[in-house]
């Protein structure tokens, strides 16, 4: 055995939890009853079925590394010498010597093991190994640090992590990369054997360290386990995680400890899902067992294949059998080397938190092999119908793939505008034929090439350049972006996850049928719903025909009727059937070519387009020019909704709007009383309806004054008159001729959900010098400043319901105009830090039915209006007044 002593066998020391144990083989104990063959007598001809005769045997097993050997077969014949060949799991160090205590005969028996992974065990006889051994490992690291190119510098240190705890495949597979006489190690010019986790923890924290690249075999539970439970990734350090039999890098996203950690796994070619439930129901070792039955399958049906003579005179079974050779299994590919090992092109990953393929942005770490192969597979690609890849650059530490910009966006894109791309004119019967030509060039071209399949073909990723050329883009990632399903993908892979060019063939086909109909993605009257369709063709109805989208090509032409019958053939159910890209090119080449005979010169032809193409031009710009306009005065209508109209032209014209002062303005408040009772009572919505319906009321009254709403908070509404055009003396009247109205309104308002309650408002009117600007960029509000907008608002908190509270001021600009008002004197009021405000309310306009809604009023004198201040003192204590003023 190479381990990293040099002692013999009898004196080496056992690795924990590696202790030999005594294994106890009740099918192969001393005394069993084994049946053999018995030779032929003389003159006895020779019998192809063996005839029994009682032997007894003993057997010795010596296991090195626990319960290791489990064999599937309980009996064993033995025929003239013939071995047996059975499956063992993690038998490191097993030899099956069997004795016929009479004549002394020993047998080698061959042995298909899903295991045995040490050192020890390469290059024995009559051993094969269904898992990749340790020797294949560190053959790996050897290479993989002696490469070298533009992207990854070789490396000539590292350190290798050796747990204490570790699985028996990692410490065969850590043992090999440890031990002196390996390939790995010997390469190296330091490597440091980590043996446990504070030494580790002193080699992360050390910034002289002796490399940068750690090696550690285990799950990505051990690198959080090793980061302490956190998320954090030492930016100067990468680990290299050998973890071959764990399927999840496939299946799920990583979690942020892993981005700094390159992951060696085996390539996604399971035909099973790993069980990670702790049952085991399912996992690599089980379908290796699995597999070690079809490969002796494999074995017996050659040897029953040949003449009976031979299968006489053979002593035993020939170890060819298991050389050189392949099989499949269900966790893919066997091919097998001269020495019975199996050779396995393995995976090497790194993923972030979504499970992306990233480089690393350190110097000394682990650069991304998989991306460079990408960016020279690519890079080689250059045809007309394919987009050109012009490598990856790095921005805000991601990295992003260039390729040629199509100017005229997806076919998808072109397909749905009917405007630019009209149907009669731009997209005729020629051009969608083309369309489709191009496509099935890209195709043909991208089959043949060592992309070899597209698999997430879409007129999504179709482009359209600004010559009107289709090229296909998205190719050659598919080991980046796993399959998706869609209404493009084949019905195969939705029922089993894949890729294939058949699959690509079914995808030009729906594709086709987008371009033939120009209506939506897999269109078909008999279904809309996006699931039900690929639920329908993913289980096709066995009593009817398999669920396609519609053609409607029962009027086409010879030509269309042709191109109708590929597009069926190439969505054909049986993968076989459809015809490759090659044929389908040559097809729609041959559609192409006599459209183009039977029509008029190339010249005659191109004037008549550009003709028609200038016709629809100018009709377009027509139709487009009224769109705007159109938009434009919905834009210019909703700014004078938002803001005054002086405003609005000086924000076009310079941008910004200067602050004002205004001498004299009337401002009006009012709130609804009671409206914390009536929100108790109310749902939310109840109250955004109630508040609607008033404020939209008011609106409309507003219309017919001369005067600007400036906002609305709940309860509260404000106007004002004389800003930001100035009226005059006009601006009192304005605002008590439409508070008058405000209260008629009311007077005869109902409440949806409440029929029967009245709703009562206040309104408070005062007039004086002001000030007014827009505040703010985003969302900007006129707003206005100054002592009068505070003592309007104190009017409004002190009136009494139904009643329009006027100042003194106001009344006073009133009796200088020629409309007269009718008062009622309400006497001194205390308004909150001022003197005792003599206040009156407008009855009526010149004695008209206004006057009727007003109520007649007790004269009183409170300079400290208590009872008022207690009806309004919670509300006014929450709300903030619009001119910002509590």
């Amino acid at each position: 055995m190479a381990d990293s002593d040099s002692t013999s066998t009898s004196d080496r020391k056992p690795h924990c939890p590696h202790t030999p144990v005594s294994l106890s083989l009740p099918f192969l104990r001393e005394g069993s009853n084994v049946f053999e063959r018995k030779p032929p007598q003389t003159g006895e001809p020779p019998s192809p079925l063996p005839t029994k005769r009682t032997r007894t045997y003993s057997a010795s097993v010596r296991a090195k590394s626990g319960p290791v050997f489990k064999g599937v077969c309980k009996n064993f014949s033995r025929s003239q010498g013939h071995g047996f060949i059975r499956p063992s799991h993690g038998g490191e160090d097993i030899f099956v010597h069997i004795s016929d205590l009479e004549i002394g005969l020993n047998l080698n028996m061959p042995i298909i093991s899903a295991g045995s992974f040490g050192l020890s065990c390469d290059f024995k006889r009559d051993l094969t190994r269904l898992l990749p051994p340790a020797r294949k490992i560190s053959s790996f690291f050897f290479n993989f640090w002696n490469h070298q190119d533009h992207i990854k510098p070789k490396w000539k240190t590292t350190y290798i992590y050796k747990k204490l705890n570790n699985t028996e495949d990692c410490f065969w597979y850590i043992n090999a990369l440890e031990v002196a006489s390996g390939n790995f190690s010997a390469s190296l010019e330091k490597n440091v054997i980590l043996r446990k986790e504070e030494e580790l923890s002193a080699a992360l924290a050390n910034r002289k360290r002796d490399s940068n690249l750690f090696i550690i075999c285990g799950t990505p539970d051990d690198i959080m386990d090793l980061k302490n439970g956190t998320m954090d990734s030492n930016s100067e350090v990468a680990f290299l995680l050998i973890d071959l039999y764990n399927d999840r890098y496939y299946n799920g996203p990583s979690n942020a400890a892993m981005k700094n950690v390159l992951v060696l796994t085996m390539p996604n070619t399971r035909q099973y899902t790993i069980d990670t439930s702790g049952n085991n129901t399912m996992n690599d070792y089980i379908a290796a067992y699995h597999d070690a039955v079809l490969m002796f399958k494999q074995v017996m049906r050659s040897i029953w294949n040949m003449p009976s003579s031979e299968i006489e005179d053979m002593e035993s079974v020939s170890m060819n059998y298991f050389r050189n050779v392949s099989f499949t299994g269900i966790a893919g590919d066997y091919q097998l080397d001269e020495y019975g090992d199996r050779d396995q092109t393995f995976s090497l990953i790194y993923t972030n938190n979504n499970n992306e393929i990233e480089e690393d942005s350190t110097e000394n770490s682990s650069y991304i092999l998989r991306r460079a192969r990408y960016d020279k597979k690519l890079l080689k690609i250059d045809y007309d119908n394919l987009t050109k890849f012009y490598g990856t650059i790095k921005f805000d530490n991601e990295y992003f793939g260039v390729f040629e910009y199509g100017e005229r966006g997806s076919l998808r894109h072109v397909l749905n505008d009917r405007i630019s791309y009209p149907e009669e004119t731009f997209m005729d019967w020629q051009f969608k034929t083309s369309v489709m030509y191009d496509i099935a060039k890209g195709m043909s071209y991208l089959h043949a090439s060592n992309i070899v399949v597209h698999g997430h073909l879409k007129s999504t990723n179709c482009v359209v350049d600004n010559r009107m050329v289709v090229k296909i883009a998205d190719f050659g990632l598919k080991t980046v972006f796993t399959p998706s399903k869609d209404l493009w993908t084949a019905p195969e892979h939705l029922r089993k996850q894949g890729i294939s060019q058949k699959g690509d063939v079914y995808s030009f086909a729906i594709i086709s049928q987008e371009i033939m109909m120009r209506k939506c993605t897999f269109y078909t009257s008999a279904c809309s719903d996006h699931t039900e369709k690929l639920a329908r063709v993913q289980f096709p109805s066995m009593t009817s025909s398999f669920f396609r989208p519609d053609l409607n090509c029962e009027n086409a032409s010879e030509r269309e009727q042709e191109v109708c019958m590929l597009i069926r053939n190439c969505w054909d159910e049986d993968p076989d059937k459809r015809p490759d890209f090659k044929k389908i090119e040559n097809t729609l080449w041959k559609i192409v070519s006599l459209d183009n005979q039977e029509n008029a010169s190339y010249m005659e032809n191109l004037i008549h387009r550009l003709q028609t193409y200038s016709r629809n031009l100018e009709r377009l710009v027509e139709e487009r020019t009224a769109l705007y306009k159109a938009e434009r005065d919905r834009a210019h209508c909703l700014n004078f909704m938002l803001l005054p109209g002086p405003v609005v032209r000086s924000l076009k014209e310079t941008g910004k709007v200067e602050p004002e002062l205004f001498d004299e303005v009337t401002i009006y408040f009012s709130d609804i009383v009671g409206f914390t009772a009536l929100c108790h009572f109310s749902t939310p919505m109840e109250v955004v309806d109630m508040l609607n319906d008033i404020y939209k009321n008011f609106d409309s009254i507003l219309d017919n004054h001369d005067v600007y709403k400036v906002e609305t908070i709940g309860d509260a509404y404000m106007v004002v008159s004389g800003l930001p055009r100035r009226n005059g003396n006009r601006h009192a009247k304005d605002i008590c001729c439409m508070a008058l109205d405000i209260l008629a309104f009311m007077g005869t308002f109902q409440l949806q959900h409440m029929p029967g309650i009245p709703v009562w408002i206040r309104i408070g009117v005062h007039s004086g010098p002001c000030a007014a600007g827009v505040v703010g960029i985003k969302m900007p509000r006129y707003c206005l400043f100054g002592d009068t907008v505070n003592t309007a608002s104190r009017m409004e908190s002190t009136g009494l319901p139904l009643r329009i509270h006027v100042s003194q001021p106001t009344i006073d600009i009133l009796q200088r105009t020629d409309c007269k008002f009718e008062y009622e004197k309400r006497g001194e009021t205390y308004l909150k830090g001022k003197l005792p405000e003599s206040a009156a309310g407008p009855v009526s306009k010149d004695k008209d039915v206004h006057g009727e809604a007003a109520l007649q009023l007790v004269e009183e004198k409170d300079p400290f209006n208590t009872s008022q201040e207690a009806h309004n003192g919670l509300r006014r204590a929450a709300r903030v007044s619009p001119s910002g003023h509590r």
